[in-house]
């Protein structure tokens, strides 16, 4: 047998892949978002505008965001406004370019064709940068797409900096994600070079899980980096590896424009500038994404390559 494959179900069905975040900790939900990082006009995003750029509404920037994920979308207490990373980003586009901000919620498998049909002119929802999608988007980056490997405060685990780090450890992971497929590939390469197998468990309740992890039913936690980070600001858990979202190549996470829009190179110039002047920084360190942060954002790098 390759590896253990554990399920603790609870009685709440909840998405495999969240942890469960805790909503205590002071974090502004506010509609007005007051705290949120704004910006003057950045003459040279203007500059860089395509002269034949046309926006769904004059004089705004209207971007869509899939809402329900902290840290990087869901509702203010109005139960209507985003807020964010993912909304402050958008923000300091919008700011740059000198137009008024119109966020719209969007269900993920809805964007590809609200984007492309004009509906709204960016997308900026975790979107990582691919080669299939380069083909019908233009990108900007503005955060690095990783995977955290996370453990309990106290735990002996002080640092997983290679997959082998892994063997014979009891690991949380979310049913048929990503960071599913990454942990199974290094497991078959630990188990072929003679090393234990992973013990891999899967939870449909995010509180169970967070349970796991701290009475020691689990070792570690393997997750999107950004969830997990946000989940760690109350001190239970702590950081002790990332990898990249493309392992083994690296992946980024950009906002999305029309193929052709005209808008891809002002976006980029517009978050170089917010790089540039610590508003970039702020803007991700309201949501605790800070080791998530790129050193230059740029127009259409290479993506993750077609399946």
């Amino acid at each position: 047998m390759i590896f253990r494959k554990t399920f603790l179900l609870a009685s709440l069905a909840l998405p495999l892949a969240l942890p469960a975040f805790s909503a205590s900790l002071p974090v502004d939900l506010s509609p007005a978002q007051a705290s949120r990082p704004r910006s003057p006009v950045v003459a040279e995003a203007q500059r860089l505008l395509s002269p034949n750029a046309r926006f769904a509404k004059e004089g705004v920037l209207t971007v869509a965001t899939t809402v329900g994920v902290l840290p990087f979308s869901d509702y203010a207490t109005d139960n209507r406004t985003p807020v964010g990373n993912a909304p402050d980003i958008a923000q300091l586009i919008a700011d740059s370019l000198g137009r008024r901000l119109e966020l719209v919620s969007v269900a993920w498998a809805d964007w590809p064709l609200g984007l492309q049909s004009g509906k709204y002119d960016l997308v900026v929802s975790n979107v990582t940068v691919t080669e299939e999608r380069k083909e019908k988007f233009d990108f900007s980056t503005y955060r690095n797409d990783q995977l955290g490997v996370y453990v309990r405060s106290d735990s002996k685990i002080r640092s997983i900096k290679d997959p082998r780090e892994l063997a014979g450890l009891r690991v949380i992971v979310g049913s048929a994600t990503n960071q599913e497929q990454i942990l199974l590939r290094w497991n078959q390469q630990n188990v072929a070079a003679g090393l234990k197998p992973v013990e891999i468990l899967y939870f449909d309740d995010p509180a169970v899980l967070r349970l796991a992890l701290q009475s020691g039913r689990a070792d570690a936690h393997f997750a999107p980096n950004g969830w997990a980070a946000f989940e760690a600001r109350d001190g239970k858990t702590r950081l002790v590896g990332t990898f990249s979202g493309g392992w083994p190549l690296t992946a980024e996470i950009a906002a999305a424009a029309r193929k052709g829009s005209g808008l891809a190179d002002a976006v980029t110039a517009a978050i170089n500038a917010q790089i540039r002047n610590g508003n970039y920084a702020k803007a991700l360190s309201r949501w605790s994404l800070e080791s998530e942060a790129i050193a230059v954002s740029r127009t259409n790098p290479p993506g993750l390559p077609k399946p």
